[in-house]
C-alpha cells in the first residue's frame, strides 16, 4: 500500500506536462486520481499511463476558466466519491505577444482567467468537501515568475502567478483551523509544452537542461504525501544549470 492509498486527487492541467508527472506519481502512491483540462484525448492518453503504472485514473473534462464547469465537476467527483483530498490546481497557460507593446484586453484576460481566476474557482470548489472531512492538501502551481516579475513570462503571467501565490498563503491563515493545507509550487524554466508559446524557440539542447516534468511531479507528490500537521507553504524548484544566472556571469566577463 502506498502513503496516498484511499485517498481522491483531483488533478487540473492534468493531460500534459506537469499536471500529468503529477497525477501519474500520486497514482502510484496509492491515490486515485481524477483528471481534468480542456480536451479529452491528452487527459486519456494520461489516464493510460496512470494505469500502465498500477494506477486508477477517472478522466473528467473541462473547461476550468468557467466557474459552472469547476463547480459540476466538483460536484460529480463528490457524488461518487465523497472526498477530494488532494488538489493539483496546475491548470494554467501563456500567449506569445505578452509584451506591454504587444498586449490585449483579450490576451489579459486569456492569462489572468488560465491562471489565476481558474485557481480561484477550482479551491472555492473544493474547499467545502475539505472543511467537512476536516482535512485535505491543495498544491498550487505557480511560477518563479510568481515571486519575480518576469518579462520573459510576460507582465500578465508575472502578474497572475503573484496573484496564485497569494492566494495559496491566505487559505492557510483562514484553513488551518479546519485542517487544510495550502502550497504554493513556484518552478523555474520547465521543459513542458507551455515552452512552445515563448516568443523565441527553445533549442533541444536547452529543454535537456531544464528541469523536468517528473521533477515537478515527484516534488508534488512528496507536498501530498507529508503528515497531516506539517504543511510547506511555499517552494522553488529550478533547473541547476539556471538560465538567467549564466546569462548573469556572462554579462559579469563582458
Amino acid at each position: 500500500m502506498g502513503a496516498l492509498t484511499g485517498k481522491v486527487a483531483w488533478v487540473t492541467g492534468a493531460g500534459s506536462g506537469i499536471g500529468q508527472a503529477a497525477a501519474v506519481a500520486l497514482a502510484k502512491d496509492g491515490a486515485t486520481v481524477i483528471l481534468t483540462g480542456r480536451r479529452r484525448q491528452p487527459l486519456e492518453e494520461t489516464a493510460e499511463m496512470v494505469r500502465k503504472a498500477g494506477g486508477t485514473a477517472e478522466v473528467k473534462p473541462a473547461d476550468l476558466m468557467k466557474s459552472s464547469a469547476v463547480e459540476k465537476t466538483v460536484a460529480a467527483i463528490a457524488k461518487k466519491h465523497r472526498r477530494i483530498d488532494i488538489l493539483v490546481n496546475n491548470a494554467g497557460l501563456n500567449i506569445q505577444k505578452r509584451s506591454w507593446k504587444q498586449l490585449t484586453p483579450k490576451g489579459v484576460d486569456e492569462v489572468v482567467h488560465g491562471n489565476l481566476s481558474s485557481a480561484f474557482y477550482c479551491t472555492s470548489a473544493v474547499l467545502p468537501l475539505m472543511r467537512k472531512n476536516k482535512g485535505g492538501v491543495l498544491i498550487h502551481t505557480s511560477s518563479v515568475a510568481g515571486k519575480v516579475p518576469s518579462l520573459l513570462s510576460g507582465p500578465a503571467y508575472s502578474a497572475a502567478k503573484h496573484g496564485v501565490v497569494a492566494m495559496s498563503h491566505t487559505i492557510n491563515m483562514e484553513e488551518c483551523v479546519n485542517g487544510v493545507r495550502s502550497c504554493v509550487v513556484c518552478p523555474g524554466e520547465v521543459a513542458t509544452p507551455i515552452l512552445d508559446k515563448r516568443p523565441i524557440p527553445i533549442t533541444p539542447a536547452e529543454r535537456k537542461r531544464m528541469a523536468q516534468s517528473e521533477d515537478v511531479g515527484d516534488l508534488i507528490r512528496y507536498i501530498a504525501c507529508l503528515p497531516p500537521h506539517i504543511v510547506i507553504n511555499e517552494v522553488m524548484i529550478n533547473p541547476t544549470w539556471n538560465r538567467g544566472y549564466v546569462a548573469s556571469l556572462q554579462r559579469g566577463k563582458s
